[in-house]
Order: structure tokens, then C-alpha cells, then sequence
């Protein structure tokens, strides 16, 4: 037991002390804080963001009204008319007085139309906001000389009442629906990326002690499978301190920013009112789904000799990790699609997919129990064929022919 804890120990403290652990997380930190104070960032850099538009109003009625439109869709979008000839509006652009030029004129309908000249057409932005402006100037128009009200007109173009009711019990409604959706989208990263860059660093820690010769000393003091699992539970701590930290430092600066994220993306992504229940699961299929890669990286990361063969060793493991994230996005939508249902109970795809269903459905409580159940048989079946592997799979050295390896690997098991 003793061994065990000091491997254990030296893993997360060794990996703690790294170079890369301590930028990644100062990175992955200031990003955290860099999202929550979103809106001053944003303020500060668009202290002067007016758009300074050059009119040649060919109509001679046409400016007025669409100033008024453009007041009320962006206010940033300033116009202003231009008494120079259209060639001197060009040149203006040029030298960037003016974002752009604007020609206004009525066509043979008595209709308005416009051209819109700028350096570049790549920014598309203030153009559809004119056009936007401008179509609405063109349905008053043609609405004045069909003779209709501004009170039918408002009629022909209100919005079509059309409300969703879930007929069943439990059903979560549409905002419920809304804001789980968001939530479980960022969720589902979390678990994605911290799946795939803890259990690589499982594989990558073996590959290295192989590499070096430091396996024939461990294994002559300690059992492999003391080893596996001390190495496991390491960077299972590591990444629980990281995680931990980074969402300490999420939760006081979201804190200190509630007044400013009201509405708009937070409320999205519904972070304003977070249920105990869907953290639970998170937290629940996020380390079942860590055990189960991280074993599984463990005994694949025996069978290399050289760390520049374990990529290819994982690639199939990470293959389906994305596979599952992107049945997961694709259940973001759909989640009573038969496909996310059945795939939801394959263990390598059930830490996403049973998250998602979870957090997006009212499934009954027997559903999750069964996916943490499949969960645990596979981690365990896994954590004992993955032990077999791993005993026989560090004493192996020379070029790696992928899984062929397995079998030997379980061969020298057999003779020790």
C-alpha cells in the first residue's frame, strides 16, 4: 500500500510541477475570466465604434427616413450626406474618411434602391443593416401606393403566434429546453476535452517511464497493476485540482460580473439558474467516462516502447471520443432520435450521451442508473483484461505493431 501511495504521490506531484500543467492552466484560467468579464472587454474596445456612411441622396427624399430607420436598428451606423459629386465620395472611402458610400434613387416602380460602395465588400455587417434599412423604407412605399394603413401594415408583417406545449407530465418546457441546451453544450466540452487530454497523459506518462528504462526498476519493487491504477488515480487527482481550480476562479468571477451578464449569451447558455441535478450527472459521467478512457490509455500506453509510437497506439481511442462528442452535438437537437438512444447505452459513447439525454430530457430515473451501471461493469472489466495487458505489456520493448501487442502482452502474462 505503501508503493502504491508513493506512486501515486510522485504522478500528481510530478505532473503538477510540469512546465506544460502549470501554462495550461494559467491559459485555461485567463480564457475563464476572459469570458466572464466578456461584456467590459467588449466595451472597452468599442468605445468609438461609429460607422461613418457617405450618402448621395439622388431622390432628394429618400435620407431623412432612412436616417431615422438606421437610429433605430444601430445607432452606430452614422449617415451623413454627402454634397460632393460620386467621384470624390469614392475617393473619400479611399482615404478613409467614410466606411463606405451609399447612392440612393428611386427605380421605375418609384421604388427605392441603393448601391453601396466601400474598400472592401468582406465586412458584410453594416451593408445587410443598410439593406435592412432600406427594405423596410421600400415596404412603406409600396404599402402607401397600394393604399394601406400603417395599422394593416403592421398586421400583414406581425409575427405568426405559435406556441409549444410538451404533452407529457414531466416534459420540460421550451425556455427549460433553451436553456439546458446551452448548458449541456458546454458541459459536453468540458467532459470531451478533459477525457481526451487526461487519459493522452496517461498514455504518454507509461510510454516515457518505458522509454527511459524506469520500468525495469518499478517493476521489480512494485506489481504493475499497483502501478496502472496508482497512475490512474494520479492524474485522476490532477486533473479533479485542475478542473477544480478553474472553476473556482469561474464561479467568483461570474460572481462579480452577474450584473452585466444578464440576459443575452449567459442567460443563452443558462448559467443563471444551473440544476443541482444536471452538475451531479456532469460530475458523475465525468469521471466514469475519465476511468474508462484512462484505463483503457493505461494498458494501450504499455504496449508502446517509444513515445513517438503512442499516437498511433490511441488513435482509435480518440477516434471515439469524437465520435461520441459528435453524436452528442447532433442530440442537441434531436435527442429522442432512436440512434442517440441506443448509441447512449454503448459504454465508450454513454459518459456524452447519457449526459446529454439526462440533461436535455425528463428520462426516468432507471434510465442514467443503467448507464452509470453499464459505466461501472465496463470500467471493471476493462480495469481487469486492462491489468492482464499491462503486466505483460511494460516487460515488452522494440518497435510496436499496434494490437497485435495485445496478445503478446498477455502471452508473457500467462509464463510469469
Amino acid at each position: 500500500m505503501n508503493n502504491f501511495m508513493t506512486i501515486l504521490l510522485h504522478t500528481y506531484l510530478s505532473k503538477m510541477k510540469t512546465k506544460s500543467f502549470i501554462i495550461t492552466t494559467i491559459i485555461t484560467v485567463l480564457i475563464v475570466v476572459g469570458l466572464a468579464n466578456l461584456s467590459g472587454i467588449i466595451d472597452f474596445f468599442n468605445k468609438d465604434n461609429t460607422e461613418k456612411i457617405a450618402v448621395i441622396d439622388q431622390s432628394g427624399v429618400l435620407f431623412t427616413p432612412l436616417e431615422e430607420q438606421m437610429k433605430v436598428i444601430n445607432k452606430d451606423i452614422h449617415l451623413e450626406a454627402y454634397k460632393g459629386t460620386e467621384e470624390g465620395g469614392e475617393a473619400a472611402v479611399k482615404a478613409g474618411g467614410y466606411k463606405g458610400l451609399l447612392l440612393l434613387s428611386f427605380d421605375n416602380e418609384n421604388l427605392p434602391e441603393a448601391t453601396y460602395k466601400a474598400r472592401s465588400i468582406a465586412d458584410s455587417a453594416v451593408p445587410s443593416e443598410l439593406q435592412s434599412g432600406l427594405q423596410q423604407l421600400k415596404t412603406q412605399q409600396a404599402a402607401s401606393q397600394i393604399n394601406l394603413s400603417p395599422e394593416e401594415l403592421g398586421k400583414l408583417y406581425e409575427p405568426i403566434n405559435f406556441n409549444q406545449i410538451a404533452l407529457e407530465e414531466n416534459a420540460k418546457t421550451e425556455e427549460e429546453l433553451n436553456q439546458a441546451r446551452g448548458l449541456v453544450y458546454v458541459l459536453l466540452f468540458v467532459i470531451y476535452f478533459a477525457v481526451i487530454m487526461y487519459a493522452n497523459m496517461i498514455a504518454m506518462e507509461v510510454a516515457t517511464e518505458k522509454s527511459s528504462r524506469v520500468m525495469e526498476i518499478l517493476i521489480s519493487s512494485v506489481s504493475p497493476i499497483k502501478q496502472m491504477f496508482a497512475k490512474i488515480l494520479g492524474i485522476g487527482l490532477l486533473s479533479l485540482t485542475q478542473m477544480a481550480l478553474i472553476l473556482l476562479v469561474g464561479y467568483y468571477s461570474i460572481k462579480q460580473n452577474l450584473d452585466s451578464m444578464e440576459g443575452g449569451f449567459f442567460e443563452f447558455f443558462g448559467f443563471g439558474d444551473i440544476p443541482a441535478s444536471t452538475i451531479a450527472y456532469a460530475l458523475i459521467f465525468f469521471l466514469l467516462g475519465y476511468f474508462l478512457y484512462a484505463t483503457l490509455a493505461a494498458f494501450l500506453g504499455s504496449l508502446v516502447s517509444r513515445i513517438e509510437d503512442i499516437q498511433q497506439m490511441i488513435t482509435p481511442m480518440t477516434m471515439m471520443v469524437v465520435a461520441g462528442f459528435m453524436i452528442a452535438m447532433f442530440g442537441l437537437n434531436q435527442p429522442e432520435a432512436p440512434f442517440v438512444t441506443i448509441t447512449s447505452y454503448i459504454p465508450f459513447f454513454t459518459p456524452m450521451l447519457m449526459f446529454m439525454r439526462v440533461g436535455m430530457l425528463s428520462l426516468p430515473v432507471w434510465e442514467p442508473i443503467i448507464g452509470i451501471l453499464i459505466l461501472m461493469v465496463t470500467i471493471t472489466i476493462l480495469a481487469v483484461f486492462g491489468a492482464r495487458v499491462y503486466r505483460g505489456g511494460v516487460l515488452m520493448y522494440g518497435k510496436s505493431n499496434s494490437f497485435k501487442d495485445i496478445k503478446k502482452a498477455l502471452q508473457l502474462t500467462k509464463n510469469e
